[in-house]
Parts: C-alpha cells; sequence; structure tokens
C-alpha cells in the first residue's frame, strides 16, 4: 500500500501544558521511531509524563529512570497489564505470554519459567548448549577467510538454537530449510511489525484490506503456526513423560495429566502451546541476536575499545574456551557487553503496557485500561544517570579499580511484571558468544571502508538492528 503523506498535525497533548501541533509523515518512519527520538525530546520540555494521541488513541508516556522505576517496579500491579494492539491481537487472540493478559498469562508465565529454568536456562545445562554451539558459528566465520560479509543470519541462527534446543529439546543444522526458514520468518516478521504501514494499522484496523504488509505478516504467522503444529506433533509421537526433552514435552503432560483428571478447561490447550512456543521462539531469537550483530559492528567502530577486550581475554583465558564463571574475572569485557546493550537500545519503548485500574501517579489521574509507553531510550540514555548517553562508554560499569559494577538504570530487559523472562539466558549468551568470537576473530570494516564509515543508525524496526553492513572477521588463531 502506498501510504498518503499526512498533512494533518499530530496533536501530542501534555499534561499541565497546552496541545502541541506537529508535522510528521508516517511514510518514511514507524511509530517506534518517532516514539524514541522525539519523546525524548518532548521528555526534555515538558517532563517525564505526558500524553500523545495517535489517531484516536491515547498513550502515556513514561520518559527517565526515576518515572519509569517508579511505574513498573513500584507500582507494578497498576501498570503491568499488556497494551495487545490490533496486529498482535489479530494473530495471538490473547494466548501464549507476549501478547496476554489475566489468569492465561500469569499461568503461561509462570509456566514458562518454572520449565525453562528446568532445561537450564541460565543454569549450567544452557551453558553446555552454548559451548556446543559455539563451534558451528566460529566455523561459519572461518569460511569467509577474512573476506567482507553479513554477520546477521549466522547469529541469529546461532542464537535461534539456543532456544530451540531448550523449548524442542534439540538444535537444527544451520542449513536446514525448515529452520532457516522459521529464523527468516522471524526477522521478516520484526521488520514487518515495525513498518508504518502496521503502525498506521494499529491506529486505524479499518485500513486493514489495503495493506501489504499486513497480508505479508498474516502468512507469516500462518506458517509459524504450521511448523509449530507439525514439530509438536512429532514431540507428541515419541513423547515419554518421564522424561521430558524440553518445554514442549513439558507441555504435553501437563496437559494430559489434566485432561486425564476431567480437567478440560485449563489454560494447557493448543493455542497456549502454539503461541507461547512461537513466543519464546521469536524472542529468543530476534532481541539476543540483534544484540550480539551490535557488538560486533560497535568493535569494529570502536578497535581500541576491541584492543581492550581481546587483551583481557587473552591474558585471562588464552586459548581455552571461555565459561560462564570467568566474568567475574573479565570486567572490561562485561563492562562492554552492557554498555553495547545500552547503547544499542534495542527495544526503545519496551513493548506498550496498559494500567490495570485507575491510577494516580505522580500528580496526574490515568484511567484503567490506558496505554502506557515506558520509554526505555530514555533510561538507557538519562543523562543524569550516564556520564555519556550517547557513546559507548565502558567505563559506566567499572569504578576506579577496574572492577564491573551493576548500574540501577540498565533497564535493557524492562523491569517490573513484564521484565524478559529469558535474561538469564540471554546474559549468558551474550558473554559466552561475544567473548568465543572475540578470541577467535578480529573485527574490522571492509577494505576501502574507514571505522567512520561505519554507520550506527538503527534501521526502523520492531526492534533496532544495525542498518545492514558486512565485516570482515580475520582471525586470530
Amino acid at each position: 500500500m502506498c501510504l498518503p503523506h499526512l498533512t494533518q498535525p499530530l496533536d501530542i497533548h501534555v499534561f499541565g501544558a497546552r496541545d502541541v501541533p506537529l508535522e510528521y509523515s508516517f511514510r518514511d518512519l514507524s511509530m517506534v521511531y518517532f516514539m524514541s527520538t522525539l519523546s525524548v525530546q518532548l521528555s526534555k520540555k515538558y517532563g517525564s509524563i505526558f500524553t500523545v494521541h495517535f489517531g484516536p488513541k491515547k498513550v502515556v508516556v513514561l520518559a527517565g529512570y526515576k518515572t519509569v522505576k517508579q511505574a513498573l517496579v513500584n507500582q507494578a500491579e497498576d501498570f503491568g497489564d499488556r497494551d495487545i494492539m490490533p496486529v498482535f491481537y489479530d494473530f495471538n487472540q490473547g494466548h501464549g505470554i507476549l501478547f496476554a493478559n489475566g489468569d492465561s498469562w500469569k499461568e503461561m508465565r509462570r509456566f514458562a519459567l518454572t520449565n525453562l529454568r528446568d532445561f537450564g536456562m541460565g543454569k549450567k545445562g544452557s551453558e553446555e548448549k552454548i559451548l556446543e554451539e559455539i563451534p558451528y558459528l566460529i566455523e561459519v566465520f572461518e569460511k569467509h577467510e577474512g573476506k567482507a560479509f553479513d554477520t546477521a543470519q549466522p547469529v541469529l541462527y546461532a542464537v535461534s538454537n539456543i532456544i530451540s534446543a531448550i523449548v524442542y529439546g534439540s538444535r537444527f543444522e544451520y542449513t536446514d530449510p525448515l529452520f532457516t526458514g522459521m529464523v527468516d520468518r522471524v526477522n521478516e516478521s520484526v521488520h514487518l511489525t515495525g513498518s508504518a504501514s502496521i503502525q498506521m494499522y494499529n491506529m486505524f484496523p479499518w485500513l486493514g484490506p489495503w495493506i501489504n504488509n499486513l497480508t505479508r505478516l498474516k502468512k507469516n504467522i500462518a506458517d509459524m503456526k504450521m511448523e509449530v503444529i507439525e514439530l509438536v506433533r512429532g514431540l507428541k509421537e515419541t513423547l515419554n513423560p518421564h522424561m521430558c526433552r524440553g518445554f514442549v514435552d513439558s507441555f504435553l503432560v501437563r496437559k494430559q495429566t489434566l485432561e486425564e483428571s476431567g480437567n478440560m478447561d485449563s489454560f494447557y490447550h493448543d493455542d497456549n502451546l502454539v503461541f507461547s512456543v512461537g513466543n519464546l521462539f521469536g524472542a529468543g531469537t530476534d532481541t539476543t541476536g540483534t544484540t550480539l550483530h551490535w557488538g560486533l559492528l560497535l568493535m569494529a567502530k570502536y578497535p581500541h575499545i576491541q584492543d581492550q577486550v581481546q587483551e583481557e581475554i587473552s591474558r585471562v583465558i588464552g586459548s581455552r574456551q571461555t565459561l560462564v564463571e570467568d566474568r567475574k574475572n573479565l570486567p572490561y569485557t562485561d563492562a562492554v557487553i552492557h554498555e553495547t546493550q545500552r547503547l544499542a537500545n534495542i527495544a526503545p519503548m519496551s513493548i506498550p503496557h496498559t494500567t490495570s485500574r485507575d491510577v494516580t501517579f505522580q500528580g496526574y489521574f490515568i484511567k484503567k485500561g490506558t496505554s502506557v509507553i515506558p520509554l526505555l531510550t530514555s533510561v538507557l540514555q538519562d543523562d543524569s544517570e550516564w556520564e555519556s548517553p550517547h557513546t559507548l562508554t565502558p567505563s559506566h560499569f567499572l569504578d576506579e579499580k577496574g572492577g564491573f559494577v551493576k548500574r540501577d538504570a540498565f533497564m535493557a530487559f524492562s523491569a517490573g511484571r513484564r521484565v524478559c523472562l529469558g535474561e538469564g539466558l540471554a546474559r549468558m549468551e551474550l558473554f559466552l558468544f561475544f567473548t568465543s568470537l572475540l578470541q577467535h576473530f578480529r573485527f574490522s570494516p571492509p577494505p576501502g571502508v574507514t571505522e567512520d564509515d561505519l554507520d550506527l543508525t538503527p534501521s526502523v524496526e520492531f526492534t533496532h538492528n544495525p542498518s545492514p553492513h558486512q565485516l570482515c572477521a580475520v582471525s586470530r588463531v
């Protein structure tokens, strides 16, 4: 669909201030880009809480570390529901984990957390899965023999295999068309969801029949459902209730147990299984893979930081495989990983919330069911919390002696009731994959391209991905 240029101003209503008329075109930009840039500027003028009207919908924006923390952590129940936008309701129908509310969401999230931990999330089991995957990823990089290539796809495949092993009980080969199709479809769906036309659909659903991106997205979701159903069918045929291989097995066993006891109205039904698996696979692939993609780009962009990371790894680890327990002895490397997450800012608006009841917040009354955006950009780049918010500065996470320090304003995984349930797994993946790649390769721009030429402008998607680029991975071994 070719969207017309919007000539009417986008009305932004600010608490305690006059309406602010703005000219804005959805032709080239998505709401994600708009909110994560312009709203930060608006917060500096109008304060840490204001409302924006997108079409008929009122959205309350929360900006700055203190305000976002107060809402998501101190008043977690009040701001803990999910705003399920039309495009997500169309596909999930309130099922699964990411785009659900109420008792079904509570039960699916609790079950997912319990079982992901049982299958090693953030524990030794996950470490073993990641260490098994690392050689496959390194082999792909080595095949390019130092020539420039796009690092995005192999990184996504490696990361996706970890969540696949936890959910399905086994990894896939990078050449398996079923697997590559699933990962590539997730990547495309993230791009489509953040497109201008889909954001228009979320505001004006009646536009649906004329939006080509919506048709493509529907096909992706339908294909995803069929693939999950087929994989689940295969696992069901070989199910051993006494030896669960992954999340799917555990779900099937619970479902079977409840049905045998006569409970046919439980939350353990096929829709919740399919969409929970889809949510875990998609979120477990895109966010961590995108962060690693940023990490490699930033190392090529700032070779002096890459030098220090590799010096520390060589001094502490040498040539052996890095383990999770080494993190405490690699404070600079750990700081660089955290700083990459902070600067990459891959989920600038988190996923919108809604108020679960009428709320009085910082002196303002907010009705139940109001959409709320906790602007994570404004937290991760809050100049009252970060000394150099717009540059890659590892010292943000280091003390005077060079030791690693935690920062309360580090909300890369959001916070409160909707905090990323895969945080422990993601932290482990980022550390082990990043250190292993930096141990084996030196990353640099392609021939004829300088560090200054590497563009850090994110592509406009539902999450902030690096713009398309290539890097050289030269073997250090």
